[in-house]
């Protein structure tokens, strides 16, 4: 057995699969293996050998009555897809990933989009370098209040697009660390951040971005922010840059381009 794709996808009464004698050892691919079971309350994969899996998007998608999952023996070494891998696991309140290898990913848009219950996340052994797309990497994480993610290389990611949308607890982030020379879109990026009151973008490079569409929507407790460090000269859709920022005062915008102002509607 190679492939365990779409194994047991849209199996939603599924509450339980025994799975102690599978031999996984020549898998590479595990797209959507437990897609949709969405009544899955536990599930143990401590026999699982992922030494040879390459692919993992979606694996997890789905799994919305799972509140923990243990992947302490994965092995990521050859993962260059974790796409959606836990995307709508919205009972999920915690995940270890500290054993993650992500040194091959190029792909980890969606990852834990809509977990709607993760109250915390420890992303501090991720090794980011290769990832070219992150876009809805934590789009609808309601419940946390803070990311770390100081040991984040965003060197060669073109997409950030919708990546904190919906963090609507999110109080604190630091993203000094991020390098945005690549980046092209960054639609939503902080779309209904509902509790910043502040962003500091002061490192962010936005010359080659062509959507800031939406950017900072629905940051209802932004106070102030200073965009003078945008350059917006490939900028084609600004729209609804700020809209439903209903604490922002356009004084309180720092920028001399006008273009960014424009987009101030209150």
């Amino acid at each position: 057995m190679t492939k365990t794709n779409c194994m047991f996808d849209g199996c939603s009464s599924l509450t339980n699969i025994d799975l102690s004698n599978f031999n996984t050892n020549n898998v590479f691919d595990m797209i959507a293996m437990f897609s949709g079971c969405s009544s899955l309350t536990n599930i143990n994969l401590s026999n699982f050998n992922t030494n040879n899996v390459t692919n993992m998007s979606m694996m997890f998608r789905g799994c919305s009555s799972l509140t923990n999952i243990n992947l302490f023996n994965f092995n990521t070494n050859n993962v260059t897809n974790m796409s959606y891998m836990f995307y709508e696991c919205s009972f999920l309140t915690n995940i270890n990933l500290s054993n993650f290898n992500t040194n091959n990913v190029k792909d980890m848009s969606h990852m834990l989009g809509f977990c709607s219950s993760l109250t915390n996340i420890n992303l501090s052994n991720f090794n980011t370098e290769n990832v070219k797309d992150m876009s809805e990497m934590f789009s609808g994480c309601s419940s946390l209040t803070n990311i770390d993610l100081s040991n984040f290389n965003t060197n060669n990611v073109t997409d950030m697009s919708f990546i904190f949308n919906e963090c609507s607890s999110l109080t604190k982030i630091n993203l000094s660390n991020f390098n945005t020379n690549n980046v092209t879109n960054m639609i939503c990026i902080f779309r209904r951040c509902s509790s910043l009151t502040n962003i500091n973008l002061s490192n962010f490079n936005t010359e080659n971005v062509k959507d800031m569409s939406m950017m900072f929507s629905s940051c209802s407790s932004l106070t102030n922010i200073n965009l003078s460090n945008f350059n917006t000269n490939n900028v084609k859709y600004m729209r609804s840059m700020f809209s439903g920022c209903i604490n922002l005062n356009k004084n309180n915008i720092i920028t001399k381009d006008k273009r960014i102002l424009n987009e101030y509607k209150y």
